[in-house]
């Protein structure tokens, strides 16, 4: 049972992580933030199937997100770096080039638990949206910040991919 009391099916969550940095992508740097998301999103019980490391290009960061979602069918996506000041970072403006939906209340919860640990976090320009059946949240690249973030919204995030895929229709709680 779930929550909000409906049946579940067997079926996990099909999630990937994608990390985005040119220096982890160059061999530069070793990828700290992905694998700690899939230890995390395993825990919770998700089915991590993909975990994939990109440099920083808004290009190639948008079809490797379609992919996931249109030929892979991911349920859900996390992506971490890039969500910056640099001007490298982009991968909020790749994420909503592939959004066909908006979802603004996942970035918002996760600055909001985030500016309780510190101020910097306002400075975070992370985006969650949906892709047809796919959500996709940015989450920061910093092992730590990625951590809070994911442990900000994880909780609350079951109950959206239900709706979302059509396996419950209701938000309001009983």
């Amino acid at each position: 049972m779930t929550e909000s009391g409906n049946m579940m099916d067997n079926r996990r969550w099909r999630a990937a992580v994608v990390t985005l940095s040119d220096k982890g992508a160059a061999g530069e740097r070793e990828d700290k933030s992905g694998p700690l998301i899939c230890e995390m999103l395993r825990g919770a019980g998700y089915d991590v199937q993909k975990s994939i490391l990109l440099p920083d290009e808004q290009k190639e960061i948008e079809k490797c997100l379609c992919t996931l979602c249109d030929d892979e069918k991911m349920d859900i996506i996390f992506t971490t770096g890039g969500t910056g000041f640099s001007p490298r970072d982009c991968t909020p403006e790749a994420t909503m080039a592939v959004a066909t939906r908006n979802a603004p209340g996942i970035a918002e919860a996760m600055r909001l638990a985030s500016l309780k640990i510190t101020p910097r976090a306002m400075l975070s320009r992370g985006a969650s949206v949906i892709r047809n059946c796919t959500l996709i949240i940015n989450l920061p690249g910093s092992p730590k910040a990625a951590r809070e973030n994911l442990e900000a919204v994880l909780p609350s995030l079951q109950h959206g991919l239900e709706i979302l895929t059509g396996r419950t229709g209701e938000c309001g709680q009983q």
